[in-house]
């Protein structure tokens, strides 16, 4: 498999796949495509995943490519303005992600949703009780709202980050909330009752524009009836 990202603020993937080679998506990502690539709409693990897929935000069916005769080629676009990020997916390099932000990945790679144990995470992380966990081994992509700020975290070392702000980390990365301090920070700050805390050691990934966060900017300038 080969691919290649282009643009910055909506990037397209460009993926070529050799006989053989196949590649699955959520439902809606494919762009475009070369007329010999096969699509076939499937629950992938069966209907259980299906269905938790569709809590994390995904759909019921994925839809797996793969080139009838010789080399083909598909391209998949975001559902929001951001980045592509591409992941390298294999033992020990596993990736929790935000719901919504599988993009597509080789057949090879497993996505799964998790529930996360911690009550407080759950009902005030910004990504209710569900995340989308990638393993097995190949490469996946995902897709960021907005510009994408990495960090390697020490073991120990810590960020509070918007509850929105949390796009994806590694499995040896603690995630969890606590309460801003102060009651006019809580009321005032603009930042909500509650912060997403991320403690090493381990890799995070953080989007600079939710989603939620545009809607709600949005929404003051839509006119009330």
């Amino acid at each position: 498999m080969k691919y290649d990202l282009e643009g910055n603020l909506m990037q397209i993937l460009n993926i070529e796949l050799e006989k053989g080679e196949e590649v699955f998506s959520e439902s809606g990502a494919m762009s475009w495509m070369s007329p010999n690539m096969k699509m076939d709409s499937h629950i992938r693990g069966g209907l259980g995943s299906g269905l938790g897929r569709m809590i994390t935000g995904e759909s019921l069916f994925l839809v797996k490519f793969t080139p009838e005769d010789g080399t083909g080629a598909v391209a998949f676009s975001p559902s929001f303005p951001g980045k592509v990020l591409p992941l390298e997916i294999d033992a020990g390099k596993e990736i929790i992600c935000q719901k919504g932000a599988f993009l597509c990945a080789e057949s090879t790679v497993e996505v799964e949703t998790i529930f996360k144990r911690k009550l407080g995470a759950g009902l005030f992380g910004g990504e209710g009780f569900f995340l989308q966990k990638l393993s097995g081994k190949g490469m996946a992509f995902a897709e960021i709202d907005g510009e994408v700020y990495e960090r390697e975290l020490g073991k120990g070392e810590m960020l509070k980050i918007d509850t929105g702000c949390v796009a994806m980390f590694e499995p040896t990365v603690k995630y969890d909330i606590k309460k801003v301090p102060g009651i006019k920070n809580m009321f005032f700050g603009g930042e909500g009752v509650y912060l997403a805390t991320l403690e090493g050691p381990g890799r995070v990934w953080l989007q600079s524009m939710p989603a939620s966060n545009l809607a709600k900017t949005l929404l003051q300038f839509i006119p009330k009836r």
